[in-house]
């Protein structure tokens, strides 16, 4: 039976936690689960591409903006399963298991427990609100992973285009079919260690509020990606 599984990343200069990420998927081919790994990238200057290619990754270029990324590696999808996952993000170990059983309902949609690469106390406090957030109001952000058949995703209008909140327009799409898978996933702590653990948290907060209200996402991923002050 071919592996059901591919995953999508989005790539723009990620060489630093790459290799680690794609690290992370090597127990799904060796147990059969894995059939391709498809990085999307937005012109990366770095290495990132060169490492991908190197793992045996697919690789397209395109343009950026996560949302179309993401939707431009769906596109390219050869499997029933997509699990979407960031450049910073690692598996935990075991993880193909968990998703074996994932893989008889194809009505369901997946997302991890969010754990964070840091020992700093704070880092606990914002992945419990982060899983609570997830678990009471069906909203999972992209660093939790997204694992999704592809007649799931095309029923519901298919991966969202737009630069930002991409992962939370999809989660309402899919609000009262996604699931937490018992196990935690492992995402990077950069943002929050340079701006401040809750004021980062406060600000993503925020612009959640502020797209609910209306704000297009264009403008949010303006202000999402100026750099802080300092």
């Amino acid at each position: 039976m071919p592996a059901p599984l591919s995953v999508v990343i989005p790539t723009l200069n990620a060489e630093k936690t790459l290799p680690e990420t794609l690290g992370s998927l090597f127990e799904g081919v060796a147990e059969g689960v894995l059939h391709q790994v498809i990085l999307s990238d937005a012109g990366s200057d770095d290495q990132t591409v060169k490492i991908a290619k190197e793992s045996g990754g697919k690789v397209i270029e395109g343009q950026s903006g996560r949302g179309a990324q993401i939707a431009a590696g769906v596109r390219d999808l050869r499997t029933p399963w997509v699990l979407i996952l960031h450049a910073d993000t690692t598996l935990p170990q075991g993880w193909s298991a968990l998703m074996e059983p994932c893989f008889e309902t194809p009505l369901r949609a997946f997302y991890f427990k969010l754990n964070f690469r840091s020992q700093a106390w704070q880092a606990r406090v914002v992945a419990w609100l982060a899983n609570r957030r997830a678990h009471f109001f069906g909203l999972p952000f992209g660093d939790q992973g997204l694992l999704v058949h592809r007649d799931l995703l095309n029923a519901v209008g298919g991966y969202p285009e737009s630069p930002l909140m991409e992962d939370v327009a999809l989660a309402r799409k899919l609000r009262g079919k996604l699931r937490a898978l018992p196990d935690a996933i492992a995402t990077g702590a950069e943002r929050y260690e340079h701006a401040g653990w809750f004021a980062q948290a406060f600000s993503n907060l925020l612009r959640l509020m502020k797209y609910f209200l209306g704000t297009s996402p264009e403008v949010l991923a303006r202000q999402y990606q100026r750099p802080p002050k300092t």
